[in-house]
């Protein structure tokens, strides 16, 4: 029996052995989708900021996080102006 596909002038296994295969070195470099609340204010001042960079803003958000990250910066969070619901 015939364990080739033809596909266009290319011929494609039926199945393929990966038991020799590595590890993409690249995945850990790979993004993690999440959902996030943020504050109206906070996403505009982003959209601004990604129209004069000419960056997404979702691009911009991921590179000041990431910067706060390697530099372990901590917030300073004044408890008072926070209201109660």
């Amino acid at each position: 029996m015939n364990k080739n596909i033809i596909i266009g002038e290319s011929k494609m296994r039926k199945e393929y052995d990966f038991s020799k295969s590595i590890k993409n070195p690249y995945t850990k470099k790979l993004k993690k989708q999440i959902t996030i609340r943020l504050e109206i204010e906070t996403i505009t001042y982003f959209k601004k900021l990604a129209e004069e960079t000419d960056i997404p803003y979702q691009k911009l958000i991921n590179l000041f996080l990431r910067d706060c990250a390697q530099n372990k910066l901590k917030p300073i969070i004044n408890w008072s102006n926070f209201s109660t619901p």
